[in-house]
């Protein structure tokens, strides 16, 4: 239906144009095409007519009336449109022809996975998601960033985007000091529950596997980086080191199992060594936004719609952790990347202001441009894990959290991406393993890949060549079930924009379920292997374009779609 909308809007909107000249001009009405809240009012919808009511002072029906004519006049909706109709106090509705949503099944199969792609926009987008810092296991909330950072980077690609996916961590500091010192007591017998284990250290089992490794003199190698333990108990600074490469490498088996990567490791250890904090401080100072206070350097981020002020330096001397994040924004933006989304935790809400403020007052004094609402940010709710109707809050292995593996492990990959998709991410999230293994209705991962699988084995049973479904006769599509569906899938295209645009991931894990109930109840209503050729032919091509747009919405989630189950 893609080719459908793409005349139909260019109709409306001149039909607009000739209505109503000076508002379309200045932009009071849009060419617009809603869906209906309910489908029995048609398949589009356009309130245009009552937006133009008051500056052309007339009827809201009037204009409606008006309008329709136009419409009825332009060559796309005779060729496309059955009917327009004015309802209530002026909604114009308009009904579909059977043959524009019969072009979408067409649409589908010629374009086949790159359906509902638009073409390269020429511009880049970095998505810094996970940036979990290597002090152990990843944990489910490291998962829900993991699938809303992945999904978004596909959706951002489905728009046009090239993608650039980015992971931040920090390598050093308070909690890398931490986990070395854990690592040590472990080394040198000491374990949680002695009286000499510190409450603040590192307790899971994963320290002791940390320290036997050490021990034994082990090299090991993540993405980013590699080292070889001495195996000396006193190396305190080797031991360190050796912790944060097999915590990081003990992640990239996670992300893997999870089907993830990423094109870039970022440390935040790098802009101190680089000397890029130092340069955004001096960049701050300089813009005149910065004064002294109480020992402390502060930043006047209430200039910029912060709250209140914030502390940039402490009377220590040490820098808060809001300092190093203006750094790696302003890097990011030299690096070409005038759109950056973050997605982070929900406690990350406080940072937000105070980083875009430090944005600010940098880039004027720097003359760099960015824009106020510079970084996007996506912030997610934590998890909560129910397993046998009972809440599971420890892993034996991580110590005090579930982790990402054990999800895995407990489920699969598919089920945890989808269902860690299936909520907006600032909504609370219960993810129940036993529903997420279920073979039933009621498993949303299930109920969608079985759709798939279930057309797959239709298609298989036929026995032809799909190759020849695109050229085949649609015209038996005029049933209600099948305009029903054909409707669907036109709008794929659509969704994926919007979501994209949103950055609402879980957008198509919506669609996606409701496309599987479309499929199910007409495949409980029409039989496919009809002997009259030309319809059993059509209503072939209709589901194979149906598992086509299921394939292509899964393949966003980073989910498979099985073609048997």
């Amino acid at each position: 239906m893609l080719a459908v909308n793409n005349e139909l809007l260019p109709a409306l909107a001149a039909a607009l144009a000739q209505l109503a000249p000076e508002p379309y001009a200045n932009g009071t009405v849009r060419a617009v095409l809603e869906s209906p809240k309910v489908a029995a009012h048609g398949d589009f919808a356009t309130t245009a007519a009552m937006q133009l009511a008051k500056p052309l002072q007339r009827n809201p029906r009037d204009v409606a009336q008006a309008l329709r004519e136009l419409l009825l006049a332009q060559p796309a909706f005779v060729r496309w449109v059955d009917a327009v109709d004015i309802a209530g106090p002026g909604f114009i509705n308009i009904r579909l022809s059977a043959a524009a949503k019969q072009n979408t099944v067409r649409e589908v199969l010629q374009a086949g996975a790159a359906f509902g792609a638009r073409p390269s926009n020429g511009q880049r987008v970095l998505v810094e998601f996970v940036s979990a810092n290597p002090t152990g296991p990843l944990h489910v909330g490291h998962g829900r960033q993991a699938a809303l950072g992945d999904a978004l980077c596909n959706l951002l690609a489905t728009q046009g985007w090239n993608v650039y996916r980015e992971f931040y961590y920090n390598d050093a500091g308070v909690q890398i000091n931490t986990l070395g010192s854990s690592t040590h007591l472990r080394a040198t017998g000491c374990k949680p529950g002695d009286p000499a284990w510190p409450e603040t250290s590192y307790a899971g089992d994963y320290i002791q596997d940390i320290a036997d490794d050490f021990l034994a003199g082990k090299t090991v190698a993540a993405d980013d980086r590699s080292f070889t333990a001495s195996g000396d108990p006193q190396d305190l600074d080797g031991m360190r080191e050796f912790a944060v490469a097999y915590l990081r490498r003990e992640q990239d088996l996670d992300l893997r199992a999870f089907g993830l990567r990423f094109d870039n490791y970022y440390l935040e250890s790098s802009l101190y060594t680089s000397g890029r904090v130092d340069a955004a401080v001096q960049a701050l100072q300089a813009s005149g936004t910065t004064f002294e206070k109480d020992g402390a350097l502060w930043l006047r981020s209430t200039d910029y719609g912060d709250d209140k002020d914030r502390v940039m330096r402490k009377s220590d001397g040490s820098y808060t952790y809001f300092v190093p994040d203006v750094a790696y924004h302003l890097a990011k933006w030299e690096r070409g990347f005038t759109k950056v989304v973050n997605i982070q935790g929900t406690d990350h809400h406080g940072t937000i202001a105070r980083v875009r403020a430090g944005l600010q007052a940098a880039s004027q004094k720097l003359g760099l441009g960015i824009p106020s609402g510079y970084p996007d940010y996506v912030l997610h709710t934590m998890v909560r894990v129910v397993r046998g109707g009972q809440e599971v809050k420890i892993s034996k292995r991580a110590g005090s959290y579930v982790t990402l593996r054990d999800l895995i492990e407990w489920t699969s990959a598919d089920a945890v991406r989808f269902f860690l998709l299936s909520r907006k991410p600032d909504t609370e999230y219960t993810f129940d393993v036993d529903l997420a293994v279920a073979k039933n209705n009621d498993n949303p991962v299930y109920y969608v890949q079985y759709a798939h699988a279930r057309i797959c084995s239709v298609l298989a049973a036929w026995g032809g060549d799909a190759a020849t479904l695109p050229q085949v006769d649609l015209s038996p599509l005029d049933t209600a079930p099948a305009q029903a569906l054909m409707l669907l899938l036109g709008k794929y295209p659509d969704m994926l924009t919007a979501a994209a645009t949103d950055c609402a991931a879980h957008d198509v894990t919506f669609y996606l379920r409701e496309l599987a109930g479309q499929y199910h109840s007409y495949y409980d209503a029409e039989r496919v292997l009809v002997d009259d050729q030309p319809t059993r032919l059509a209503r072939l091509a209709l589901i194979a374009a149906t598992a086509q747009v299921l394939h292509n919405g899964l393949a966003v989630l980073g989910v498979g779609a099985p073609r048997k189950m």
